[in-house]
């Protein structure tokens, strides 16, 4: 039961929350931030728990839920779900505490919120096609909300592109799921069952069941085209919905194409590789071309999460240990950097109700533990080495060259580092190093509750540069059996 505990505490807060009068604003964030902090416990329980010397999943839980549809309640775990189950609540709990900042409709916010955290731990926990798509499609409405209500000036468009670009890329997934289950000789979701039997369905019928599910999850991460939404929906959302869209939500799309595309779809996949080699060469030079355009540093950053999304997908496209291990230790990195990113990003802000990098100057000099965390936050994202982006970048990069089709995708890829490297000091030299202004003489430094935000993604940042084997040995054993 440890499985149904961690993935529906979140939504138990959120009910509680509901009879709590809206006037209790400190009670709703102590209950808020004791069932994310509990639920963030519970993660890190169970993967300390989770062997990656075991095939498999591990702490099944399995019920019939609709027998006449061959439909059940199919939760599981492995050493790939659980970093994805780790970063979910470890970027829940962060977020969830930079929100005591939110002043208004305080209850629906975290309701919302907590909501949301119980449909990602479900995206990334349920075996069950059918369960995994309620859960998929579920993470739309709160961030719908939370975008809409809670957003910028153009919350409501934002909130408006995001829904219909994801919602329209899931009925391409419906439609791969309803075709599996009548191909199966069994007629069930289950994914367990399904992956087994994929390897005897007709080339022709893996092909569309690719196609299918690689739009919905194509949009998620997102791939070019189809990434407009992104930007946008970071500009306009709050702070700690920015941090979820680009630590978690980004993550889904990635990992469905591993778990999910991939075993069920197994001939197709392979021999489109090249295709999303491709795909992720144009967000890695176009989303750093985009950046390297931008004064807004939270759009700058937003375009930066289209480039290095684009490194997870050429370590998929490998189809090899190493690049699988190099996308997988991506996705977790630029979860924990970007999500710090934006946070340093929103305390700058909240002092200055602007993010136009020209306007600023001489930050460094007043605000000098603020500048420490972003410096180390933006090396850590354009690779410098014995941090986390490093090792991803690095073991991306090492499974395509190991591809001869991929090859030169790979070295043009290497372009990225460069582009990388330099939006990321242009903006440091704009806001943190050029002349300063008078305006900003009084900027206070970062307080403890900012503090307390940003400073642990750094900390697991640093330690998977460090020590990269605590991610990367039950990774390769995972993938070892899969090549």
């Amino acid at each position: 039961m440890i499985l149904s505990l961690l993935t529906f505490l979140p939504l138990a807060g959120a009910l509680g929350l509901l009879v709590i009068p809206r006037d209790k604003v400190k009670l709703i964030r102590t209950i808020a931030f004791l069932v994310a902090a509990a639920t963030c416990v519970i993660s890190f329980w169970l993967w300390a728990h989770v062997s990656s010397a075991q095939p498999g999943f591990q702490f099944v839980e399995k019920h019939d839920w609709v027998t006449r549809f061959g439909i059940h309640y199919f939760l599981g775990v492995d050493t790939l779900s659980v970093w994805m189950v780790i970063l979910t609540t470890v970027l829940s709990m962060v977020a969830l505490v930079n929100a005591f900042g939110i002043e208004t409709r305080v209850k629906e916010f975290f309701i919302f919120f907590l909501a949301l955290e119980t449909a990602m731990l479900g995206v990334f926990l349920a075996l069950d096609l059918f369960l995994f798509y309620i859960f998929w499609e579920l993470t739309l409405i709160p961030l719908y909300f939370l975008i809409g209500i809670w957003g910028g000036p153009r919350k409501e468009y934002a909130a408006i592109k995001f829904f219909l670009f994801t919602f329209c890329g899931s009925v391409f997934m419906l439609v791969a799921l309803i075709a599996m289950y009548f191909q199966s000789p069994t007629h069930t979701f289950d994914f367990t069952v399904l992956a087994t039997q994929a390897a005897q369905w007709p080339r022709s019928f893996q092909l569309w069941i690719f196609l299918g599910l690689l739009v919905a999850f194509a949009v998620k991460i997102p791939a070019f085209p189809l990434h407009t939404w992104l930007p946008l929906a970071h500009v306009e959302a709050p702070t700690p919905v920015s941090v979820i869209l680009a630590g978690v939500l980004l993550k889904m799309g990635a990992y469905g194409l591993i778990r999910f595309a991939f075993p069920l779809a197994p001939v197709p996949a392979h021999d489109l590789a090249h295709v999303l080699g491709v795909v992720a060469v144009i967000n890695i030079i176009y989303g750093s071309l985009c950046a390297l355009a931008q004064k807004d540093i939270k759009r700058m950053i937003a375009y930066s999460s289209v480039a290095h999304m684009g490194y997870v997908l050429l370590g998929i496209a490998a189809m090899n240990v190493i690049g699988f291990c190099g996308a997988v230790t991506q996705m977790v990195a630029h979860g924990l950097i970007t999500g710090a990113l934006f946070l340093l990003v929103g305390v700058l802000y909240d002092r200055t109700h602007s993010r136009d990098m020209d306007l600023f100057g001489g930050v460094g000099e007043r605000m000098p533990v603020y500048t420490g965390c972003m410096l180390m936050a933006c090396f850590a994202s354009l690779g410098l080495p014995l941090l986390a982006g490093f090792l991803g970048e690095f073991l991306c990069f090492l499974g395509g060259f190991q591809v001869a089709s991929l090859r030169w995708m790979t070295m043009v890829s290497l372009l990225g580092v460069l582009l990388t490297a330099a939006y990321f000091l242009i903006m440091l030299r704009r806001v943190f190093f050029s002349p300063a202004r008078k305006q900003w003489d009084l900027l206070p430094d970062m307080n403890g509750r900012e503090l307390f935000t940003v400073l642990p993604l750094l900390a697991l940042a640093l330690l998977l540069g460090l020590y990269p084997a605590l991610l990367l040995n039950p990774l390769t054993q995972a993938f070892n059996g899969q090549f």
